[in-house]
């Protein structure tokens, strides 16, 4: 084999190699006393001196690339070895961190009613919990000496003006002020009254408002709305009954109530005995509130709704005591299994 032909065979060779084993092998092959590139020295002697000097430099060069690459490639076999060896002795470990904590029921309850708004087209919205008498209750239709202010026993932190809001519907308003029909709207948040805390009332407690401006609208929409939800909620044996009740920004305005869950309408403590849970106020929209935010009643119309947040996040993990919601009670640890705490 001449020089050429073995230097085609040795890079070949070479790119072939994918064991220790078969590098071994090369390097007997090639590399060793009686390897090829060594015999290429024995055919130097039919050579004058000067062509001898220069195909020995040649050949002595090609064998130390060969080498190179050769210490190369059991370089790598080693480091590879050494990998698998290690990877062999680490010991294989589940890593299953036990789950500490969870979104508490209010942020859950509050979560499941988003998702179900926004799948019907409404949007959500915030406003300030530190409110002005314009927003939380003048452009409600609700006057300085209008008796549901006295309902309401507001927390004011500067008499008569600034207050701790007592309502989402202090959102309605602003969102009525702020943004040009049509709209459908919701927007959970805490409220502040200064109530005696029970069973089934806090003085810190949650509303989940909506608001609905649209060309035309009636309570047949709000019932089918609200119903909806409460299937959502609860499933669809769920008992729903509406009220006429008075609230100065709607007009009609009813109440709807739920059946109690935990008597299932036989009256408990809970329901103060008559079967029953109010779970919220709602109505059409008063034409006054309207046009104090300037929107053309000749053209628009809507409806509202509040609802008690927490007696509905209670309804959903069957919590019979509204004041534990923000107790710090560790008792009340959500089961993903059992779904209620």
């Amino acid at each position: 084999m001449d020089y050429n032909e073995l230097k085609l065979a040795v890079e070949k060779e070479l790119a072939d190699v994918k064991t220790p084993q078969e590098l071994r092998d090369f390097s007997h092959k090639y590399l060793g006393k009686k390897g090829a590139i060594r015999g290429l020295f024995s055919e130097l002697k039919n050579l004058d001196d000067d062509e001898k000097r220069k195909a020995g430099q040649e050949i002595n060069r090609f064998a130390n690339e060969c080498e190179i690459r050769v210490k190369e490639l059991e370089k790598g076999f080693i480091e590879d070895s050494r990998k698998s060896s290690l990877q062999d002795d680490v010991e294989e470990l589940e890593i299953n961190p036990p789950k500490i904590g969870h979104l508490h029921p209010i942020t859950e309850t509050i979560n499941e009613m988003n998702k179900i708004f926004l799948s019907m087209g409404y949007s959500i919205v915030d406003g300030p919990e530190i409110e002005t008498d314009e927003f939380c209750f003048q452009r409600l239709n609700v006057p300085s000496d209008h008796p549901a202010r006295g309902m309401q026993d507001t927390i004011y932190l500067k008499e008569p003006n600034i207050m701790l809001r007592t309502q989402m519907s202090s959102v309605e308003s602003r969102t009525l002020a702020n943004y040009k029909p049509p709209f459908k709207v919701v927007t959970p948040g805490r409220v502040y009254r200064n109530e005696k805390a029970n069973k089934s009332n806090h003085f810190i407690f949650h509303h989940y408002q909506g608001v609905v401006v649209l060309e035309r609208v009636s309570l047949k929409d709000l019932f089918s709305t609200l119903n909806l939800v409460f299937k959502k909620m609860y499933g669809f044996n769920v008992n729903v009954r509406y009220r006429n009740k008075y609230y100065p920004e709607v007009e009609p305005g009813v109440g709807p109530d739920m059946q109690c869950f935990q008597c299932k309408g036989k009256g408990c403590p809970l329901c103060k005995g008559v079967g029953w849970i109010e779970m919220g106020g709602a109505g059409i929209i008063h034409p006054n509130v309207m046009k104090m935010a300037g929107i053309d009643t000749a053209k628009w119309m809507g409806f509202a709704f509040g609802l008690g947040l927490d007696r509905w996040v209670m309804a959903k993990y069957n919590i019979t005591d509204i004041r534990t919601l923000l107790g710090g009670n560790l008792g009340y640890k959500y089961h993903e299994n059992e779904g209620n705490l």
